[in-house]
């Protein structure tokens, strides 16, 4: 049986693990399934079409699952999708999907997120990321593996961030952040290459020197953004010779290619 505290409110057309643990005076609406070993704090509303995976940890006071802070909402069944692994912790609200997009807000697996976060409808979230305490994003914005959001900054709509980048604290970011780049600032703007965080993550010396010789010319060669871009596309080409290197270069060209709100400059 599920560990159901007495004070808690389950709708019976939740689907439930045998071990879900659900803390004093929780809400779990009619469409939420929860995964193995999830724990529920007290006082957190999960609702919505909801589903939640095997081994999170959402802490008390949560309200996850709600409508779209979307005035053309009109009550259209869509969804929230949370994976595995993943530490939600006090008064975070994640909200459900629009019609305006696919309809569904994603939350990849083995992420850290802080008290007072606030992820938005239709938001696309990777591995692996952090969320500082009161980072907050719009609606349609994406952050890919690995990245960084630090505390108090704030996310425009339809901004991407990229992996292993990293938002500084206290940071407005109106365009997209490419991947491995250190971004912060009251309007956020490049500050490097993520140096320090690709090394405990395992790049190669090699890889991260050539993600710094890219940035270089992203950001410091005087280059037209066309430019730009084409230099380092022949330098993905040049370091075929290291596949891991290439591959990377790659993700970074590909990434600011297809950018539709531009890059932070």
């Amino acid at each position: 049986m599920s560990l159901i505290h007495a004070s808690a409110v389950v709708d019976s057309k939740a689907k439930l693990a045998s071990d879900v643990v659900i803390g004093p005076y929780s809400v779990i609406g009619p469409n939420v399934t929860i995964g193995a070993g999830t724990k529920i704090g007290s006082h957190t509303v999960i609702e919505g079409c909801t589903t939640i995976g095997k081994e999170n940890n959402i802490a008390h006071f949560a309200a996850i699952g709600g409508p779209p802070q979307d005035m053309k909402y009109r009550g259209e069944p869509t969804q929230l999708i949370i994976g595995d692994r993943n530490t939600i912790r006090e008064f975070t609200t994640i909200h459900t999907g629009t019609a305006q997009d696919e309809g569904i807000t994603r939350i990849g697996n083995d992420n850290w997120v802080m008290a007072y976060v606030h992820i938005a409808h239709d938001c696309q979230i990777g591995n692996n990321t952090i969320f500082s305490s009161n980072a907050q994003i719009a609606g349609h914005v994406q952050v890919h593996d690995w990245a960084i959001m630090g505390g108090m900054s704030g996310v425009h709509q339809f901004v991407r961030i990229g992996q292993h980048a990293m938002l500084g604290g206290a940071s407005a970011l109106v365009q997209d952040i490419p991947p491995f780049v250190i971004a912060a600032g009251d309007k956020a703007s490049p500050h490097g290459i993520n140096v320090e965080g690709l090394k405990r993550r395992g790049f190669s010396s090699e890889t991260i020197t050539a993600l710094r010789q890219a940035y270089k010319v992203l950001y410091k060669d005087g280059l037209s953004f066309e430019e730009a871009k084409a230099e380092i596309q022949k330098m993905v080409v040049a370091s075929a010779s290291d596949a891991t290197t290439a591959e990377k270069l790659a993700e970074f060209h590909d990434f600011i290619a297809a950018s539709t709100r531009g890059i932070i400059r």
